[in-house]
């Protein structure tokens, strides 16, 4: 992947894609299924269409994913163009911390290499610790090489190393649009809830930082594009877990803003909405 030339990258990802989608195995009728909540006013037809545009999506992620480590730094600073980052920029200047929360919109490990090549700010991320083991770490030095620190999702163990980063001024990115743990904050979503991690909105509160929705979308040419939210405030009032409920509540009205502009862009092939979630195991 990181040898080809990208056009021939680009048509090999598309292929993928569409065979998958002709296959309509479990992921690709779970994307669809989350899809017809995005877009209830859907035909059939036009969700098959919404569900292919998708999966070029996803596979455009993976694509580039697998190329960025052989990126020049041009080719990084030019591939992602993002609007109103002086939210974040004003943020770190202030020595506070800046929490970066994302949904699962095109490609965040590209965002992320701008961040760390554009502004020169390495940042702390968590991720799902990944089965084999000699995945997970894979995935660890894949991003280590593109200037991040991850941290395995265990349990909310990495709560106090993200707050520890925050304090000293740093930044915090999180993909915050799915709860791992089953104990997330339950928020309005499309019309019906869902649940969605309480970190972002604790880590907030606990250190002052600066908490920002980022939403992403790719377009026709090869740049993705991207925006930086308001600040999420900590309300002036409320009991830690009522702060912590309308601060997550805006994160997801945030993050629903651009998923309904570019829903192809949202690559959530899994169960999220708590009518969709299996009681027996009560977890996505």
């Amino acid at each position: 992947m990181k040898k080809l030339p990208e056009p021939v990258a680009t048509r090999l990802g598309n292929t993928v894609a569409d065979l998958a989608w002709k296959r309509r195995g479990k992921g690709v009728r779970r994307l669809e299924s989350n899809y017809a909540r995005v877009v209830p006013d859907a035909t059939p037809e036009r969700l098959a269409e919404l569900t292919r545009a998708g999966m070029r999506s996803y596979l455009r992620y993976w694509m580039e994913s697998f190329r960025l480590p052989a990126w020049s730094a041009e080719r990084v600073k030019s591939g992602f163009d993002p609007k109103d980052v002086h939210f974040l920029t004003d943020g770190l200047a202030s020595d506070k911390g800046v929490i970066l929360a994302l949904p699962h919109l095109a490609n965040w490990d590209l965002a992320g290499a701008w961040v760390t090549t554009e502004l020169g700010v390495p940042f702390t991320t968590v991720a799902e610790r990944l089965k084999p083991e000699t995945l997970y770490d894979r995935f660890v030095a894949y991003r280590a090489g593109l200037g991040m620190e991850v941290l395995p999702h265990n349990g909310g163990s990495a709560f106090g190393a993200l707050a520890r980063r925050l304090r000293d001024g740093g930044l915090v990115c999180l993909v915050a649009d799915r709860d791992l743990s089953a104990s997330g904050v339950e928020v309005q979503f499309f019309g019906d809830t869902a649940r969605m991690p309480a970190g972002p909105a604790l880590l907030a509160q606990q250190t002052g930082a600066l908490l920002l929705p980022v939403t992403l979308w790719y377009d026709e040419s090869p740049v993705m594009r991207g925006r930086v939210h308001p600040p999420i405030g900590v309300p002036q009032s409320g009991s830690r877990a009522e702060k912590t409920s309308v601060m997550t509540q805006a994160l997801a009205d945030a993050f629903a803003s651009g998923i309904a502009d570019h829903p192809e862009d949202w690559h959530m092939l899994q169960r999220l909405w708590l009518k969709d979630l299996d009681p027996a195991k009560g977890t996505p």
